[in-house]
């Protein structure tokens, strides 16, 4: 049994956070495992509330989950503040194949990670990532530079792949175009894919391509494959969301649909 595990706060609304990434995890035939860092009070519309675990609770479930299952690859996502980010690279097994999806501001402006944590986040956790996947607003963060066109995109990854990451994947759904275009950078260089850019917005999308991702590399592929086939399966997602802002929908890789996120 292949099992992949979500480090991440807990979305009442079923449509981003753990829940979102057990759907995704299941679409694609891996058994899924959580680490609950929050408990949050939202929607698809806003958050209303946040409360953070101790980090002696996320340390403890990420140690119970770790004894018992072979845990192919783990994601992080929403981890809140830097307490929280040290007890994950404590209890993080050293072998880790780790996908981070640098959650730091929801879709309705709620801010989830601490502006004091993102160091912690720099130094602690993304020398260790397989993949960091993060949006065009986390990218100007994290490379400390402003994103505005897609060659901006491929210089804010190569300073993020300076950090450490074996690889990274900006997301280009903020800028403005006719496609949305999305960029893996690695030590090999660049691999662009793009898309149809759909004229509505979805709740939960970026957990869902992070977890795409995290279950593929579970099973064992290389990130460049990973990244093209969590495009793929994200783009379907999108594309079969019900508009307005609502949650996208998760689908198998043959293209049929299991849940509604």
């Amino acid at each position: 049994m292949i099992a992949a595990c979500s480090v991440a706060g807990s979305d009442s609304g079923g449509g981003a956070g753990v829940q979102a990434d057990l759907k995704t995890f299941v679409a694609l035939g891996i058994w899924g495992l959580t680490v609950v860092t929050a408990v949050t009070a939202q929607n698809t519309r806003e958050v209303r509330g946040t409360w953070m675990l101790p980090p002696d609770a996320v340390r403890a479930q990420m140690e119970a989950v770790a004894d018992d299952f072979f845990i192919g690859a783990w994601k992080t996502g929403m981890l809140g503040n830097a307490p929280i980010i040290r007890a994950v690279a404590e209890a993080l097994p050293e072998e880790a194949a780790l996908v981070i999806d640098p959650v730091m501001v929801s879709t309705s402006g709620h801010r989830l990670l601490a502006e004091d944590a993102v160091r912690d986040l720099a130094e602690l956790l993304i020398p260790r990532a397989a993949v960091v996947t993060p949006n065009i607003p986390e990218a100007e963060v994290l490379s400390r530079m402003n994103v505005a066109t897609v060659e901006d995109m491929a210089d804010a990854g190569r300073r993020i792949l300076d950090l450490g990451a074996r690889a990274v994947v900006v997301k280009g759904g903020h800028l403005p175009g006719g496609a949305a275009v999305d960029i893996l950078v690695d030590r090999e260089g660049e691999m662009r894919l793009s898309g149809e850019r759909y004229p509505y917005s979805v709740h939960g999308s970026g957990c869902c391509f992070s977890a795409a991702l995290t279950a593929c590399l579970a099973r064992g592929m290389h990130a460049r494959g990973a990244f093209a086939a969590s495009r793929e399966f994200i783009d379907t997602a999108i594309r079969e969301a019900a508009g307005g802002p609502g949650p996208v929908w998760a689908v198998n890789p043959g293209g049929i649909i299991f849940h509604r996120l």
